[in-house]
């Protein structure tokens, strides 16, 4: 009898572990496939390889084969990063993400080289200057772009409606990001156009509509997200906040449930209850979509323009024994009506598609913006 119940534990034993063992060596045997295949390579290929930066593009390659906003940042790569978070930098002035191999523009940003050229939210660049983009890494296609201010790039991208390949010639410039800018239209009507979530834009906002409700006229307002790629999660929570009396702002959902979260609103509509339109479109992404999905979802707000970009992802920089680092998504933004918005996106109430890239304010050509000030004098 001791001797079967021996039999049987061992029999589970086997069961239980014999998965994860064969797991295990499965992925072993595959690392030792990838050294055969480096070693081929180093020995066989036509011309003579770094290894070092083989070995970058492979680890590279393994973070993008999960998603566009995974990657690997070189200790060189991660070091620029770091620099740039101070709110200036060289380039031109676009947020972008990789897709099928090639670079797709997020968002240009309000006043950089990249917006004045007429570059768009959702455009593929397929060529730098003269060099292919297909089946290079992001950061090596984002390396292209960078260079000495006042020096001139050349762009190639395919655009959705446009037959043929469209160039821009474009200069680089130190890149200063305004992100709040206000303005009152029709008398009665406040207007606030958000570039991007960086550290001081709620404080921004705050002030700006601490000035506004000073004007006893201002029945109304107008919160302009059209082309924000987004930024800091806390400023997402901070500016939905000030909109709202209570309920959830966002939730995230991570692999670790110890690591779920939910964010909620605290007591106090910064404008008293006034009608609230927010623009979206396709360049609106991540803590604009977090903004503008929970004010929709509390019907707080009315959403005009078109169905913003889709990034509902959490991404963490981890850095690693080489002083370089991965950014890795770690999470997913749950809206308050619990859906996801990674690659839907948030649409409209009103749907009203774009004439103009000029998002000048007051721009007779912006039929979005025309419409909302329509839409809320009636």
């Amino acid at each position: 009898m001791k001797m079967k119940k021996l039999t049987i534990l061992f029999l589970l034993y086997i069961i239980l572990i014999k998965p994860i063992y064969s797991a295990e060596y499965e992925v072993y045997k595959k690392i030792d496939l990838f050294g055969e295949v480096l070693e081929k390579i180093n020995k066989e290929y036509v011309d003579e390889i770094n290894q070092s930066e083989s070995m970058d593009s492979a680890i590279n390659g393994l973070l993008q084969s999960l998603d566009p906003y995974s990657a690997y940042m070189s200790p060189e790569v991660f070091n620029e990063m770091q620099t740039e978070t101070s709110g200036k930098f060289g380039g031109l002035g676009i947020e972008v993400s990789m897709e099928a191999g090639v670079v797709k523009v997020i968002s240009p940003i309000d006043d950089t080289p990249a917006s004045k050229a007429g570059i768009k939210a959702g455009d593929y660049i397929v060529k730098i200057d003269d060099i292919q983009v297909q089946g290079k890494s992001l950061n090596e296609a984002v390396d292209l772009m960078r260079g000495p201010v006042g020096s001139g790039i050349e762009l190639t991208v395919r655009r959705r409606g446009e037959k043929k390949a469209l160039t821009f010639n474009i200069v680089r410039e130190i890149i200063q990001i305004k992100s709040v800018k206000t303005d009152i239209l029709k008398k009665n009507i406040g207007y606030i156009r958000l570039t991007s979530f960086n550290e001081n834009s709620g404080k921004q906002i705050k002030k700006e509509i601490e000035n506004f409700e000073k004007n006893n006229n201002l029945k109304s307002y107008i919160l302009d997200l059209r082309n924000n790629p987004g930024g800091l999660l806390s400023q997402a929570i901070s500016i939905s906040d000030f909109f709202l009396n209570n309920g959830e702002i966002v939730s995230t959902k991570s692999r670790k449930a110890s690591e779920n979260r939910k964010w909620f609103a605290k007591q106090g509509d910064l404008i008293n209850g006034k009608t609230l339109v927010v623009l979206i479109n396709y360049g609106s992404a991540s803590a604009s979509e977090i903004v503008a999905g929970a004010l929709k979802d509390h019907k707080r707000a009315i959403l005009l323009g078109e169905n913003s970009y889709g990034k509902g992802s959490v991404q963490s920089i981890i850095p690693l024994k080489n002083d370089g680092a991965i950014r890795l998504t770690v999470a997913k933004y749950y809206l308050p009506s619990g859906k996801s918005i990674s690659e839907i996106g948030v649409s409209p109430d009103i749907e009203v598609g774009e004439e103009s890239d000029d998002f000048k304010i007051k721009t007779e050509t912006d039929s979005q913006l025309n419409y909302a000030i329509k839409l809320l004098n009636g």
